[in-house]
């Protein structure tokens, strides 16, 4: 299923969909179309992850924390766009910025990754970068919010224009 292209993301100059919105798990294909933004889910999230984006439709902030899954935003919401049945399909993405890459020693993703889906891998004569498996990989977002240079994405789904990484 491929990104549809609307006006906004032209205008963004976002053809290949790197800065859409990250929607609250489980968002149905016509989620934009059936919300009504009435904010039940923003309110009920326990982590506050969930804010109102354009057009006040619910988006996921991960510079506020991860989403644990808890489904408290789909059992709140009355519109019926948030479905148990439909996969969770965030990835993550790894942006240049990133400090081992750059050859400085961090590890903070790693720390704060519960499911243990984040490995380092030594290079040679270098520090260990990491590497994300996409089996563990909750799409949670709790690695991105602490991550000092801001390095870490999480997308909606996969993107060829930057490094994706572990698919």
């Amino acid at each position: 299923m491929g990104h549809a292209i609307h006006r906004s993301d032209l205008l963004r100059g976002d053809l290949g969909g790197r800065n859409a919105p990250v929607r609250p798990p489980w968002a149905t294909p016509d989620f934009t179309e059936r919300c009504t933004a009435c904010g039940d889910c923003l309110t009920a999230c326990p982590e506050a992850v969930i804010r109102a984006g354009r057009a006040r439709l619910p988006v996921l902030d991960f510079s506020r924390g991860g989403c644990s899954l808890c489904g408290a935003c789909r059992d709140a919401c009355p519109d019926g766009v948030l479905d148990a049945a439909r996969p969770w399909r965030a990835r993550v993405m790894l942006e240049p910025d990133c400090l081992a890459q750059r050859g400085v020693v961090c590890r903070t993703c790693g720390d704060f990754c519960d499911v243990a889906a984040i490995r380092f891998r030594l290079q040679p004569g270098g520090c260990a970068i990491p590497e994300f498996d996409m089996d563990r990989c909750t799409g949670c977002g709790a690695c991105a919010a602490p991550c000092p240079t801001g390095a870490i994405r999480i997308l909606n789904r996969p993107v060829p224009a930057l490094r994706e990484v572990g698919t």
